[in-house]
């Protein structure tokens, strides 16, 4: 029985044209009859190891054109005046309905966010600003209420347009949460036994 050389299907790209001309033509130059029937069954072979050689080259590159799940979340989203109504609870009074505006400028590439929220309603009124800076989700800064005179640190998180975070003062604590959606944002602000105990307000996008 005549025996061919074993070619290793992962070294087939380094053989030249010459050189595959001259691998395909073995059965002749050793004799073999069917000439026809070895040539078709290399050339399956060197078929299927195309095949496979694209398939992993397709994967590969697959792979590399992954990014992250998810993209960090900033501030840009809400740069602009935001006008809405709501009702606002003091600790002393009944719920009362607000008219309120909130101006939000973003600085340092959507990292840096200054707030203005001014709510008003018959009796009541509130004008609270803040300064927040944002490092990864984790947010941190300083609020001042210029009504009551109040003021103090402000940290929390953003992550995907939802913005959860705690104010604390020398005699104040609240929970804001703040939800975006496109151009439509709720604000909720809750702090249990201070002078203003909640403020919930429906805020939309002033158009450009």
């Amino acid at each position: 029985m005549t025996r061919y050389p074993y070619v290793d299907p992962g070294n087939v790209q380094a053989i030249s044209a010459t050189s595959l001309n001259i691998f395909v033509n073995i059965p002749r130059l050793f004799g073999h009859k069917d000439v026809r029937g070895l040539n078709i069954r290399i050339g399956e072979m060197l078929f299927k190891f195309s095949v496979v050689r694209m398939g992993i080259r397709a994967a590969c590159l697959a792979l590399v054109g992954i990014g992250p799940l998810r993209a960090e979340p900033v501030f840009d989203g809400l740069a602009g005046a935001w006008f809405g109504i709501g009702t606002m609870k003091p600790s002393d009074g009944p719920r009362e309905k607000v008219r309120c505006k909130v101006a939000y400028n973003v600085t340092k590439p959507g990292r840096s966010l200054t707030l203005d929220l001014r709510c008003a309603s018959d009796a009541y009124k509130m004008v609270l600003s803040a300064n927040i800076e944002q490092s990864g989700t984790e947010l941190s800064g300083n609020w001042f209420e210029s009504e009551y005179r109040q003021g103090g640190k402000v940290y929390g998180t953003n992550r995907d347009g939802l913005i959860e975070a705690r104010i604390e003062g020398n005699t104040v604590a609240a929970l804001v949460t703040i939800q975006t959606r496109s151009n439509h944002q709720s604000f909720l602000m809750e702090a249990p036994g201070s002078w203003m105990s909640e403020v919930a307000i429906e805020l939309n996008k002033e158009a450009k």
